[in-house]
């Protein structure tokens, strides 16, 4: 594949050839639908302001505007930057490979914006690839040395409305967990498809891990009996916390109850978190489980079987 790109000697253009799996043949990448040289992706310099990691988080590519200079392409590099540039390459469709400063940067501007607004989905998603690289191999290990989580990890399968039967699923028995998930999504008017594509984590299988987690989010609120309100969004998080060691999990755990009237976090402190702890510990790695195969399954058995301990009436 061809991809043209701006800058080079002279304002002129040069030629990358790409294709997935291995590096571009010259110092540049495909990010957001143009080219960057990589060096100047590395150092962070987004159009010369901060204002571009704001774009990079959204997918977007940084704004050009009255001032800008396309970065400089110095084809006279050492053999250490170019070992160091190869590093930053589009490993996965989406992908926008960033550098240490950039993911801290990014890391926090997240963290702000989740705290401020706990329903910034968009936030968290980045909070969590930026911040989760070790809890992500932990998991990534656990689901290699389990047959079913092996399996999950050769075959990829995806949660999304075009993979779903919805209608077999309505017409299975009341109590089996694939009529009791599709109730879940029509009852609290959510969709699969909303869950956001990874971008920020620079290991193609540990992005599948996380994208996996995020499919299963709804899995687990029908499993634990959560509703999607902030009192049921907590008790989820401390759950998957201990389940997965998630950064962004532990942050939304601790910092997430501080939204709540003195009844609910009385009911939360005393019932609730005691209880998700307790399943957390207790239960099997959640993703080692595919779920795409126990929809005919219920939800009593399936719970025993992961190890999730009956839900608290809330």
């Amino acid at each position: 594949m061809m991809h043209r790109g701006c800058g080079g000697v002279g304002g002129g253009r040069h030629v990358v050839s790409w294709r997935p799996g291995r590096a571009p043949t010259s110092s540049g990448l495909v990010a957001a639908g143009r080219m960057l040289p990589i060096g100047w992706l590395g150092r962070a310099r987004m159009g010369g302001s901060l204002r571009g990691l704001r774009h990079l988080a959204l997918g977007s590519p940084a704004p050009i505007g009255k001032g800008y200079r396309p970065p400089h392409t110095d084809l006279t590099v050492t053999a250490e930057e170019h070992v160091d540039e190869e590093r930053y390459y589009q490993l996965y469709p989406g992908h926008i490979p960033t550098s240490p400063l950039q993911k801290a940067l990014l890391s926090a501007g997240a963290a702000f914006m989740a705290l401020y607004n706990p329903y910034r989905h968009d936030m968290v998603a980045v909070l969590g690839e930026t911040t989760g690289t070790s809890a992500l191999q932990s998991l990534r290990d656990k689901m290699r040395h389990d047959p079913e989580g092996y399996q999950i990890l050769q075959e990829r399968p995806r949660i999304r409305l075009s993979t779903l039967d919805v209608t077999g699923l309505r017409g299975l028995p009341d109590g089996t967990f694939g009529r009791e998930y599709v109730r879940f999504l029509d009852s609290n008017r959510v969709s699969p498809d909303t869950r956001m594509p990874v971008k920020f984590v620079d290991d193609e299988e540990l992005a599948y891990v996380i994208q996996r987690y995020r499919e299963v989010h709804d899995l687990m609120h029908t499993l634990l009996g959560m509703p999607t309100n902030m009192l049921g969004e907590i008790v989820v998080k401390w759950f998957e916390a201990v389940q997965t060691g998630l950064p962004m999990c532990i942050l939304g755990a601790v910092f997430g109850p501080v939204r709540l009237n003195a009844r609910k976090l009385q009911i939360l402190t005393t019932e609730l978190i005691p209880w998700a702890v307790r399943s957390g510990l207790n239960a099997s790695c959640v993703l080692n489980f595919y779920y795409e195969n126990r929809w005919e399954q219920t939800v009593e058995s399936l719970r025993e079987e992961i190890g999730i301990l009956h839900p608290p009436t809330i």
